[in-house]
């Protein structure tokens, strides 16, 4: 069957729902990050490969800030949508909200965007189909990446050119006040 040329954000749209047991626990009592953010990476992965008709992989995740803690119990769900396609690259959005069963309290614990690479047969990077913007929501979501995207190019470029021009013996002063200890001789 061929892929489209394009697909509508409703196409690809994605849920995950697992409810959270004892062995995802840390030491806390909370859910381990690690294991919240292999489930975002499972329903990108499911929804950005439905979109793309391909296998798809991870290369960037964007925006991990845990806003609230998970508990054991609680059934957390993962809302999934194609934000944004380029030629080979689409950016997933991900909301994470967990859900108390037995009070029917629901919070959002994180929001995160996940940039996959589609590959072909011949494991190389191929064609997305584009993306059909059915609502405004669609179309600020789609804005909201181009916008991430130009941020994410700059900061690594201001940073690329910043870290090659920290002078260590120069800037030794900055480290008064912070919390370590130079243990080389200046």
């Amino acid at each position: 069957m061929a892929i489209p040329a394009f697909r509508p954000v409703s196409y690809s749209r994605t849920t995950l729902t697992e409810l959270m047991i004892p062995s995802y626990a840390n030491f806390g009592g909370k859910i381990h990050g690690g294991i919240l953010l292999s489930l975002m990476d499972k329903v990108a992965y499911a929804c950005s490969a439905k979109h793309a008709g391909n296998y798809c992989v991870t290369v960037t995740v964007d925006g991990v800030h845990f806003l609230q803690p998970v508990e054991v119990g609680e059934l957390v769900s993962l809302l999934a949508s194609v934000n944004y396609v380029g030629n080979t690259s689409l950016m997933v959005g991900i909301k994470v909200i967990a859900e108390n069963v037995k009070t029917g309290m629901v919070k959002h614990t994180n929001t995160s965007y996940f940039t996959m690479v589609a590959k072909g047969d011949d494991d190389k990077p191929t064609q997305v189909p584009g993306l059909i913007l059915e609502n405004q929501d669609d179309a600020r979501r789609f804005l909201e990446a181009i916008k991430r995207r130009e941020l994410a190019q700059r900061y690594q470029s201001e940073f690329a050119e910043a870290k090659h021009g920290i002078a260590v013996e120069a800037e030794l002063y900055k480290l008064a006040g912070e919390r370590c200890q130079l243990a080389f001789k200046q």
